[in-house]
């Protein structure tokens, strides 16, 4: 989760949303990612789909059956979608998204039973930092656009 957090600080360096991914096969660090919507001008450009086209390349195949993603954020339905479809074995992800995350937060994909897989899910691992890391980056956005209205 180290690195994941230490890709969302790449991610925020740039202007992005922090959220970071790592994707681990065995012990082997296979993909690194963090957001990049922006930089791309790219919807689907998020940490994690960004990490599933790098591991994926990296493999060379399009499964990653014995991987296991790390993320700073829980996963919106298009990312758990993406996971679904590579087969990934594991998501571990840093702070709950009260708003669209869909491994337990607002819904849950993985209880569909029109899903052909299923990957185990742990959140909320170092889910404080990586929390702080995102209400952080939104409260100085923030702060910038009123500051850029007041003048």
């Amino acid at each position: 989760m180290r690195l994941a957090i230490e890709q969302a600080h790449l991610a925020e360096q740039i202007g992005e949303v922090p959220v970071g991914a790592v994707i681990v096969c065995g012990d082997e660090v296979v993909a690194v990612a963090h957001n990049q919507m922006i930089t791309q001008n790219n919807p689907t450009a998020h940490a994690e789909n960004l990490a599933l086209a790098a591991a994926g390349e990296n493999l060379n195949n399009y499964r990653l059956v014995d991987c296991d993603l790390y993320v700073t954020l829980e996963p919106c339905t298009m990312c758990a979608g993406a996971l679904i479809h590579a087969r990934i074995k594991r998501v571990v992800f840093g702070a709950f998204d009260r708003k669209t995350g869909v491994l337990g937060s607002v819904d849950d994909l993985l209880t569909k039973s029109y899903h052909n897989h299923q990957f185990t899910v742990v959140g909320g691992v170092l889910g404080e930092e990586c929390g702080l890391l995102l209400s952080d980056f939104f409260k100085q956005r923030r702060k910038a656009k009123k500051s850029k209205h007041c003048e």
